[in-house]
């Protein structure tokens, strides 16, 4: 049974709802499949019925990262829907970046230049990011999914899938390693080398102020960054780096590893430096995802998508003293 689309607003639904998952849904992460089934109801409320197992699949619990399977039934309770402004509420800064940054499209996928400050995604404590942004300002989509992510406050390239079928191979194509990212990061200080390969494994962590960290451990997963110098500053050093993993905080923690934190980074970075730079006018993280090469998945056309830096980050680098 499904949940009736024709559904009024702030009604109450009567009745448990069970829907069997079909081929265009396979591989959709639960939340997502949620937030799009269940319009109008707050993304708050979506993750707390699940962690709380009111919504279940095959009649088991599971997290909101699980990926639906042809076949699952899903089970969803009784819900009120909230009224629709409060569904499509996305930051008027957010919105006007996303309509100005589209950096390709054709009828699989599209390449967003994300801003920096928004998360990817709405979550727990963030009401909205891109993907809900894109969806509001492109109701007559029917599909619309984040390909990858990118951490909230780095700007750049970012995929969204248009098509179940482009999702699933772009997937293929992150899992294969056969899409090659580049970053451009500011460290803190002077960076001797030219060119590094970082290799350490990362593991995930909780630190005891119950913020997310990551940390180098033997017991991580493999992990490998290639760090290569492109500008030596006075009191800090332009690198472009490509990960050929995609671990959580990748670039961040292995840039920290080097003794060179990136300028902005709150929380692998240095707290003086990030003060001193901030008074300069260096308001945020400086990781900026640059440019993403790979093969078209449907058409086979070898593409290359670049976002120019931020005109904020790009103002702040000729200012710096260059060192010969």
């Amino acid at each position: 049974m499904n949940i009736e689309e024709s559904l009024v607003e702030t009604k109450l639904a009567s009745k448990v709802a069970y829907i069997e998952i079909s081929e265009e849904n396979c591989d959709q992460r639960l939340d997502n499949f949620l937030i799009t089934r269940l319009k109008g109801v707050p993304k708050s409320r979506i993750y707390r019925i699940v962690r709380k197992g009111e919504v279940r699949v095959n009649k088991g619990r599971v997290d909101v990262k699980y990926r639906l399977m042809t076949g699952d039934i899903v089970r969803i309770p009784p819900l009120r829907v909230a009224e629709r402004t409060e569904e499509s509420f996305v930051a008027p800064g957010l919105k006007e970046a996303l309509q100005q940054g589209i950096l390709f499209e054709d009828d699989a996928f599209l390449i967003v230049n994300k801003p920096a400050g928004f998360a990817v995604h709405g979550g727990s404590g963030v009401s909205s990011g891109v993907i809900e942004g894109l969806r509001l300002i492109r109701p007559e989509a029917r599909f619309l999914e984040l390909v990858h992510r990118l951490d909230k406050d780095t700007s750049g390239c970012l995929i969204i899938a248009k098509k179940r079928s482009a999702l699933r191979l772009l997937h293929e194509l992150f899992r294969d390693d056969h899409i090659h990212k580049t970053y451009l990061a500011l460290l803190a200080g002077q960076w001797a080398r030219k060119k590094l390969v970082v290799t350490a494994p990362l593991l995930k962590n909780i630190s005891l102020g119950g913020e997310r960290m990551v940390v180098i451990s033997p017991s991580g997963k493999a992990a490998e960054t290639l760090f290569r110098r492109l500008t030596l500053f006075r009191d800090s050093t332009l690198v472009e780096a490509s990960p050929k993993t995609g671990r959580t905080h990748q670039i961040r923690v292995h840039a920290a590893s080097l003794g060179h934190p990136i300028i902005g980074d709150d929380r692998y970075g240095l707290d003086e430096v990030n003060k001193a730079f901030k008074a300069r006018g260096y308001k945020r993280m400086f990781l900026h995802a640059a440019t993403l090469t790979f093969q078209h998945p449907v058409t086979g056309v070898l593409l290359t998508i670049s976002a120019p830096l931020p005109q904020q980050l790009d103002s702040l680098l000729k200012n710096e003293a260059v060192k010969i």
